[in-house]
């Protein structure tokens, strides 16, 4: 099962708190003289702007929340500043002073060299995605990516000096991901990609497409991690359908014991060596046990100083009620515990698997993680990758509540 870390925190709604004013200006970081149509956005979000022919920029009407600004030009490397808009915010002043793109010590760099079609295409699957909407993305500028094999470790990495622009009919957005540095690790099935996408509605060719736009985002919000996030921090977790279950995970002692005869080469192994490694590969490295209680809202957070920060131990698995899976989800549903007859559930769910990576992640006032690389998801939520990327600024419809059971 393919594992996230990286884009899913990117896709929580803002809540709607209050909205504040943003300006600046774009200038040459040698010469502070201005850079006239240089592009200025809010990362994750649908908010840009141009500059002026005096490099000066303006959003009137920002959503209160933490966002990503940057700056942007072609030929300069791009600039970043992190700001928060309050509830009844002060208008802010940013300064963007970008540099030349030439290449720096530790940077990838990315030259116009084609890269293999089998490379592009495990790129293509394990960047997009491949649910239902996920099927409906493209790539609209191939050559821009380099994507590569290491010959060793297999790892698959791929990158852009400018943007990777994917087109979502499913959802209706283009969108531009900035600075986009993927990888692809075989040995541990673990996807991870970073950079600062922003996001461009599409046009739709009639009313009855934005419709269908409007319910296919609904139905990539409905039941994702983000929308659990945010259940979190309102503590609306059981209202909005979510159930989650401590799992504990416990080493084979049998695995342990005959993993080392897999590192031995292979003339070394007596007949009976051999014959264990061959059960070796039948074994599982560790058994999962869950227990069938629900975690409570307070054991699964805490919150201090107006700040709420998810935090547990091990792993969690995650059900949320009321949602079919995708149909091109060919894994198994995981169990929910009890059994059917002691405590009955939905026969819709979707079933995922959550990890920290530290002790606790903190989550935002609109919602996102400080820093998503305190998360790891797995299973449904893995599944789910560009094809249900929402942006910030996206408002969800009024959901009746379906309380998990």
């Amino acid at each position: 099962m393919h594992k996230t870390l990286a884009f899913l925190l990117f896709l929580l709604p803002g809540l709607a708190l209050g909205q504040g004013r943003l300006s600046g200006v774009v200038q040459d970081s040698a010469t502070h003289q201005p850079l006239a149509f240089s592009s200025v956005f809010l990362a994750n979000t649908t908010l840009g702007a141009t500059t002026d022919d005096q490099g000066r920029f303006e959003f009137p009407k920002v959503p209160a929340g933490t966002y990503e600004a940057v700056g942007t030009y072609v030929g300069y490397r791009l600039s970043k500043q992190t700001i928060t808009i309050g509830k009844a915010a002060a208008p802010q002043q940013l300064t963007f002073l970008l540099g030349s793109a030439g290449p720096q010590l530790g940077e990838v760099v990315v030259q116009a060299n084609p890269h293999r079609e089998e490379d592009f295409k495990k790129f293509t699957s394990y960047f997009l995605g491949e649910s239902t909407f996920s099927q409906q993305c493209h790539i609209t500028n191939p050559k821009d990516i380099v994507v590569y094999t290491n010959d060793s470790t297999k790892e698959l990495t791929a990158a852009a000096k400018n943007f990777v622009q994917v087109e979502n009919e499913a959802l209706g957005y283009r969108l531009k991901y900035f600075g986009m540095f993927f990888t692809y690790n075989p040995e541990t099935d673990f996807v991870a990609f970073s950079g600062s996408p922003v996001f461009e509605e599409m046009t739709p060719r009639d009313a009855a497409q934005q419709r269908q736009w409007e319910a296919n985002r609904a139905t990539a919000y409905i039941g994702s991690f983000p929308h659990f996030l945010r259940s979190v921090y309102t503590g609306q977790l059981r209202a909005n359908g979510f159930m989650a279950q401590q799992v504990r995970i416990m080493p084979n002692k049998r695995f342990e014991r005959l993993e080392p005869l897999s590192r031995r080469p292979a003339g070394s192994l007596t007949d009976a060596e051999q014959d264990s490694l061959e059960v070796l590969g039948k074994l599982a490295p560790a058994f999962a046990t869950l227990y069938p209680a629900a975690r409570s809202l307070d054991s699964l957070r805490r919150v201090a100083d107006g700040r709420v920060y998810l935090r547990f131990t091990g792993e969690l698995q995650v059900a949320h009620f009321g949602e079919a899976p995708d149909r091109n989800y060919s894994e198994p549903m995981a169990t929910l515990g009890p059994e059917p007859r002691k405590q009955p559930y939905p026969a819709q769910r979707e079933v995922s698997r959550l990890r920290l990576q530290t002790r606790e992640a903190e989550i935002r006032p609109n919602g996102t993680l400080r820093n998503p690389a305190d998360v790891s998801t797995g299973e449904y939520w893995g599944f789910e990758k560009m094809g249900e990327f929402l942006p910030l600024d996206y408002q969800p419809p009024v959901l009746a509540p379906t309380p998990a059971k």
